[in-house]
Parts: C-alpha cells; sequence; structure tokens
C-alpha cells in the first residue's frame, strides 16, 4: 500500500467477527467495525476530516486558527490535520477528565482552554454555561477561526453516510446486518450509518446506548446531556439503553483479553450493550442473524480511567469508598430532601452545606453559607475517610441532585448519620424561588 497523504488512510477499516465462544449468542454473528484502526487512532478521523476539509486551504492562507469544542478524540484529529496544513488548532473545553489526552492534545501541539463548566459537552439547558456561551459566540462570528462545530455540523454525519455505512454493507455482501450497536456522542456516527444501513433494509434495528445517568464514560453522553447535542435525534434509535463505567470496563477487558482488540471505554460499552441486547433476542432466534458494533478507539488513553475506577485490574488495591462500589440497592436508599424542607432544616439545624459544582457555577449562584467542593475532589477526599465529623448534619447539592444523591449514599454507608441529597439540586433550588447568592 502506498499513499500520497495521511488522510488517504482514514477509512477502510475492517470489520471483524467476534468469536461466538466470547459472547455466548447462539444465532448471532456479532461483528466489530474497527475504527480504532483509523490512522489517528478512533472513528472521529472521518467526522475531522469531512469537516476541516474545506477550510484549511484557506485557514492557512488567511491565518486563520482551526477550533473545536472537544475534550478528546476529535480533537486529536484536528490538531494532526490542522498541523499538516501549518494551520494552529485551539481546543475549549469544559474541563478534559482523561488526563493521558490533554498531555496528547499537547504534545501535538494544540492550544487548550477548559473553562470551569459542569459537564464536557455544551448544555443549551444552561444560560451560564461557559462552554455553551463560547459556542454561541463562534456561532455568531467566528472571524480568525475555522469552527467545525462538531455537535452541530451535517458534514459530521455526512463522513460517516459516506464512508463507514457503505463499508459495512459492502463488508457483509452487499447486506446491512440486522442490527446496529453504537454508543451516542455526538450523534454523528450512529446517525449517519443508520441511515445508510436503513436506505438498504428498512428494517434494521438501531441500539443507541448512553451512559447511565450518573457515570462517566468517555465519549457517550449521558441521556440528558444527549438531548442537547443538535445532531441527536430520537427517531434515529429504535431503542435507547444506558451502559454503566463498569460495564464500559468490563467490555474493554473482554475485547482486550480475549478478541485481541484493544478497545477505548466506548467500544467496551458498545460490546457490553450489543451483547447484554441481543441475549434475549437470541435465545428465541432459529434463523442466523447479524449484528454489528462500533470500536472508537483505543486502550492506551484510558488507563488513568481505569486506574481510578477498578485499580484491581493494574494491580492495585481496590477503593472502598467510591461511587463505584455503591450498590443500586444503596443509591436508592439515599435521603433526599426538597427545597422547602431544606430551607427549614437550614434554619433550624444549620446543616454543613456542600455544594459539589463546578467553581464557575458556584462563583454565579449558590446557597448561602454553603460551601464548595468540586465532585471530583470530594471523591478523592472520600478515600482517606469521612471528611466531615458525624455531630453536624450535612446537605449536599449538585445542579440537579443525581450525583448529590449517590454522594448521600455513600457518606451513609462510611457511617455519617444524617446526611441528606437536595433533590432536583440548585435548578430546583432556584426554580423554587429560593434565596441564591453570588460571589
Amino acid at each position: 500500500m502506498r499513499l500520497d497523504s495521511i488522510t488517504d488512510a482514514i477509512g477502510d477499516t475492517p470489520l471483524v467477527r467476534v468469536d461466538p465462544a466470547v459472547h455466548g449468542l447462539r444465532h448471532i454473528d456479532l461483528y466489530a467495525k474497527l475504527e480504532m484502526l483509523n490512522p489517528f487512532g478512533s472513528v472521529k478521523d472521518r467526522a475531522a476530516w469531512h469537516m476541516v476539509r474545506p477550510g484549511l486551504t484557506a485557514a492557512a492562507d488567511g491565518h486563520r486558527t482551526v477550533v473545536e469544542l472537544s475534550s478528546g478524540n476529535t480533537a486529536k484529529a484536528l490538531s494532526l490535520l490542522a498541523g499538516l496544513y501549518g494551520v494552529p488548532f485551539k481546543t475549549v473545553t469544559n474541563r478534559i477528565r482523561v488526563p493521558e489526552m490533554r498531555d496528547l492534545l499537547l504534545l501535538l501541539g494544540a492550544e487548550v482552554e477548559e473553562l470551569p463548566g459542569q459537564t464536557e459537552c455544551l448544555d443549551p439547558t444552561s444560560t451560564d454555561d461557559p462552554l455553551t456561551l463560547f459556542h454561541q459566540e463562534l456561532t455568531g462570528s467566528a472571524d480568525g477561526y475555522v469552527y467545525t462545530d462538531q455537535y452541530y455540523n451535517a458534514r459530521n454525519t455526512e463522513a460517516h453516510a459516506a464512508g463507514t455505512g457503505p463499508e459495512i454493507v459492502a463488508d457483509l455482501d452487499g447486506r446491512a446486518p440486522d442490527h446496529f450497536v453504537a454508543c451516542v456522542g455526538t450523534a454523528g456516527s450512529s446517525s449517519g450509518v443508520a441511515r445508510v444501513l436503513r436506505e438498504h433494509d428498512p428494517g434494521v434495528h438501531v441500539l443507541g446506548l448512553v451512559a447511565h445517568k450518573a457515570d462517566f464514560i468517555p465519549g457517550i453522553r449521558t441521556i440528558d446531556e444527549v438531548q442537547g447535542v443538535g445532531l441527536f435525534d430520537p427517531a434515529t434509535y429504535d431503542t435507547i439503553e444506558t451502559v454503566t463505567a463498569d460495564e464500559a470496563i468490563e467490555g474493554m477487558v473482554t475485547l482486550a483479553r480475549r478478541c485481541g482488540m484493544p478497545a477505548g471505554p466506548t467500544g467496551g460499552a458498545a460490546y457490553t450493550g450489543a451483547v447484554r441486547h441481543l441475549r434475549t433476542l437470541d435465545a428465541e432466534l432459529t434463523e442466523r442473524r447479524t449484528a454489528v458494533f462500533i470500536v472508537c478507539d483505543r486502550i492506551e488513553s484510558y488507563l488513568s480511567y481505569v486506574r481510578q475506577r477498578r485499580p484491581d485490574l493494574l494491580g492495585r488495591p481496590a477503593h472502598r469508598n467510591s461511587l463505584a462500589t455503591l450498590t443500586e440497592a444503596e443509591a436508592a436508599a439515599a435521603t433526599g430532601i426538597g427545597t422547602e424542607d431544606a430551607e427549614r432544616w437550614i434554619a433550624q439545624d444549620e446543616p454543613l452545606v456542600v455544594d459539589l459544582r463546578s467553581p464557575f457555577s458556584y462563583a454565579a449562584l449558590h446557597i448561602d453559607g454553603s460551601v464548595n467542593i468540586v465532585d471530583e475532589l470530594f471523591a478523592e477526599l472520600l478515600q482517606g475517610g469521612l471528611p466531615f465529623s458525624k455531630s453536624r448534619p450535612v446537605l449536599l447539592a449538585c445542579p440537579v441532585g443525581e450525583q448529590s444523591a449517590r454522594y448521600a449514599a455513600l457518606l451513609t454507608r462510611m457511617g455519617h448519620p444524617d446526611v441528606r441529597s437536595l433533590a432536583g439540586g440548585i435548578i430546583a433550588w432556584r426554580d423554587a424561588g429560593a434565596p441564591l447568592v453570588r460571589e
């Protein structure tokens, strides 16, 4: 193989059958589309090249900077592509939660700007989310920039409608699979592939996978987050199911140790979600079926992610006091308190109020007298034991009351006698007209 440019190596990734002895499905042939074998290492190579290509020459001539809102593979691919043309690249994001990716982007020459927002992706429902405000600024006027806009750019979807989808059909001898399984991030790959597969066979079942509400899986949105992605259309998916971080890591381990596929957590989540969904169908089948899932990227960038959640896989002792060890029963038993009751409780018993949001959100509006401990720092504090006296009650608050409920359950397990979670979070408190202050 001889190529004129590294961009000619994007696409035409293999479709590899997963050994039935590993997944256990008797009537379904399960295939992995190995997008991790793209030259820059992920499924995002296709979309990045398709989105940025029309503007690169003009960017080079006009001394403009390619800019994207990304904390992961899209930023990596764009950084490399911009470098081919001698164009600077800047990525802006609300916190990069995978440290290896930050270091890699810096090594590639990218300018990295991290904003103090709550989530990694856009949150159009938040009027003070700094990433959303920056997106609106770029959308209004991008002078000096080539803004690829992965969350809203139709060329993101088109890259997969023109490449990934047709490749799957060709590799299945002109047939669409009976089932297509994809994790939902920007929704570009799942939407583009699903469109092409249904053009060949309208009966293709599309399963979209999102992260469990209280979980973080790199590259996958929660069901709440994905609603704000411009390319997300619920009609694309026949079924949407959730996967947990533990399931994603278990899938990574299976693909790496049993299938020779060193996939990242997104690929692991897709594998686990696919097998879990197909297992029930498989038991009732008498004819052969096919299913395809996407392996988005590689395992190497996620060692710190695994170390934090499953240190035992790296030969380290497990963290006893972490959300990863919380059972569903423990989480469900967390004590919540509504805004009206919380106001009375604060006035009468003076609990310690801990705000788990970002410093930016806290500075914008918070409950008077509360202290700000960002959730990630709070998680580290708990690894050393109870960080508060048992003699004073504790009220935990987060944006919508989900993360605070899980931490309340964890503190209860650790022996605190009276810890409660603000139901509905600061948003519910604000919507109820309860008092908030600014710094």
